[in-house]
């Protein structure tokens, strides 16, 4: 579809779909390229994605990046209600599934790819304890939190990832 927000939702529901028939257990998702110069009037913005990121640190710049980023942000409240209102058993699919969302940049203004944000959505089997806010320190590898999420479901005898230099604690903010 030529709305965003449509294909998305299309994209959601054949995951859904997928693993409510356990068809997969794991599904990787990217929505979109962050060289792009797709436009998403939906969010309320006409600028173009990417040159929309080298907002050059200007307030009204920054501004409307924003709602670009919160309109795309937004399109996974839809896969977490669908996975919400799909039972497996006792549980619905949210409560037993670890759902990473993030991003390649933390500042794309100087494509500064330090700290990028993570969300982590799901229970994972009650494995997360959710609620949580936690900022890793300066000069901390993504491939820490990669590897916390791998022991996290199961994978405790891997003792490094990438250029990790240690785990993560994903269930408090110490």
């Amino acid at each position: 579809p030529d709305s965003f927000s449509e294909h998305m939702k299309l994209m959601f529901d054949l995951q859904v779909l997928a693993l409510e028939t356990d068809m997969t257990r794991i599904i990787s998702f990217k929505t979109g390229r962050d060289s792009q110069n797709r436009v998403f009037p939906e969010s309320g913005s006409l600028q173009p994605f990417h040159p929309a990121s080298h907002h050059g640190d200007r307030e009204d710049r920054i501004l409307e990046f924003n709602k670009i980023c919160k309109y795309r942000v937004s399109q996974v409240t839809y896969l977490l209600d669908k996975l919400k209102e799909s039972m497996d058993g006792d549980k619905n699919l949210l409560e037993k599934t670890m759902i990473v969302w993030g991003s390649p940049m933390a500042d794309p203004n100087v494509h500064n790819h330090r700290r990028c944000p993570l969300m982590l959505l799901g229970k994972a089997e009650n494995r997360l304890a959710g609620n949580l806010h936690i900022k890793a320190p300066d000069g901390t590898p993504m491939a820490n939190a990669m590897l916390s999420m791998m022991h996290t479901l199961g994978m405790n005898d891997l003792t490094t990832f990438g250029d990790s230099t240690g785990a993560l604690n994903l269930n408090s903010h110490a």
